[in-house]
């Protein structure tokens, strides 16, 4: 489970500063899956940068599966980071590592050894059958980050964040694999938060929440 209670965080603007989330409070079930919209500005990546650890909030608490991450030190902070998963806009990946490699970086962190089978039956559903052995510059941004989605499930974690993770994909390449995040998270009882501009890939999920000017709307 996720409790925001009363989350304020702002960013300095030249002079002025501005309030990017105001006052948020939320709770998200366990296993639940949500579709978050708004416009640009509103704080839809910013609120998912406060929930995986990267930024922390100037007011209010946040906590995950009982653990209060608004309060942890940097050390608790990047040992929080390694267990959820996070699927970022723009890959991350190592360049001196292979596709195998990579989709096992995190999990190898947590002490996690993916067996051959369930590394080739990801890569299969993502698309990436016989690209185990490819670097990631021989691979196009779409397959990219489609490696960067394995990685983050592989790592079996009990929260998946992700920030636009069909940005770089076609349409249907991008109805698929929603829906194939989806169902994953489905079957390992995670929690999944997703942006998303696209109101049609929001539509595959029961649950969505309006960011607005920093606050839930709707």
């Amino acid at each position: 489970m996720i409790a925001l209670n009363n989350v304020f965080f702002s960013r300095q603007d030249g002079t002025l500063k501005r309030t990017i989330i105001n006052d948020l409070s939320l709770n998200i079930m366990a296993a639940e899956q949500i579709a978050l919209l708004g416009d640009s500005g509103s704080g839809k990546t910013t609120l998912l940068n406060l929930l995986a650890g990267l930024l922390s909030p100037e007011a209010g608490e946040i906590t995950v599966n009982e653990q209060k991450i608004s309060a942890f030190n940097a050390r608790e902070l990047a040992l929080y980071r390694r267990k959820i998963g996070i699927i970022f806009q723009h890959y991350q990946l190592l360049s001196p590592l292979n596709v195998k490699d990579n989709m096992c970086f995190q999990a190898r962190l947590n002490g996690l050894s993916p067996s051959d089978d369930e590394i080739q039956k990801m890569a299969t559903k993502l698309g990436l059958e016989g690209k185990l052995s490819a670097m990631p510059e021989q691979l196009s941004g779409g397959e990219q980050q489609r490696v960067g989605i394995g990685r983050a499930l592989l790592n079996k974690p009990k929260l998946l964040l992700a920030d636009e993770p069909t940005g770089n994909l076609d349409a249907a390449r991008s109805q698929d694999i929603v829906a194939l995040l989806k169902t994953l998270c489905q079957e390992q009882q995670i929690i999944l938060i997703m942006v998303t501009h696209s109101q049609r890939l929001a539509d595959q999920f029961g649950y969505q929440l309006f960011l607005k000017d920093g606050q839930i709307n709707g």
